[in-house]
């Protein structure tokens, strides 16, 4: 069955497009949800007005994930994470981690357009794809690193420190102190 669409349908066609699909999606789900008409000369003609406009709002939009793209790809998200000492998170970093890691250094970038094949479990660069449409994907370069390794760092040098200076006022309490006048 021919319809002609009076909405943009994923994966099926954009608004004024005239598609052939199986009578029982048309009957049961294109028309009763208003997202088609029957394909006659008057819909057509009525419909071509929108379709135009529509064009040039998908046109203008492409630009702008083009442009968004340019300036995404390349570059660089350092996300710090809890972690162990061998480098392995104790969560995972998500899309949404990623994402919101870019919109604060000012890229147009939401959570689903961020693609990975797995969550990232280990610290370290990683290589994340960021697809704006079928044909348009920007590559970042994700470093994790460990939230404490610095404060780690600090507080074992800091308790090594108490503990050389602990040590020298015991033994220098024992040297001092009483004097043996017995001799």
């Amino acid at each position: 069955m021919k319809v002609l669409l009076v909405e943009d349908v994923e994966k099926l066609g954009f608004l004024g497009d005239i598609v052939e699909v199986r009578d029982g999606y048309a009957r049961n789900y294109l028309l009763p949800q208003g997202l088609a008409q029957s394909a006659i000369e008057d819909n057509i003609k009525a419909i071509a007005e929108e379709k135009a406009k529509r064009a040039q709002e998908r046109l203008s939009e492409r630009k702008r994930m083009e442009k968004a793209c340019a300036e995404v790809d390349g570059a660089e998200a350092v996300i710090a994470s809890k972690a162990n000492e061998q480098g392995h998170l104790f969560g995972s970093v998500t899309e949404k981690a990623i994402a919101e890691n870019l919109r604060a250094q000012g890229f147009m970038v939401a959570d689903e357009i961020v693609k990975m094949h797995g969550h990232i479990k280990e610290v370290g660069s990683h290589e994340v794809t960021v697809k704006f449409a079928e044909d348009l994907e920007a590559k970042v370069n994700v470093t994790v690193v460990a939230e404490g390794a610095e404060l780690n760092k600090d507080n074992t040098e800091t308790q090594a420190a108490e503990k050389s200076e602990n040590a020298a006022e015991k033994d220098h309490g024992e040297n001092s102190g009483t004097v043996n006048t017995d001799e």
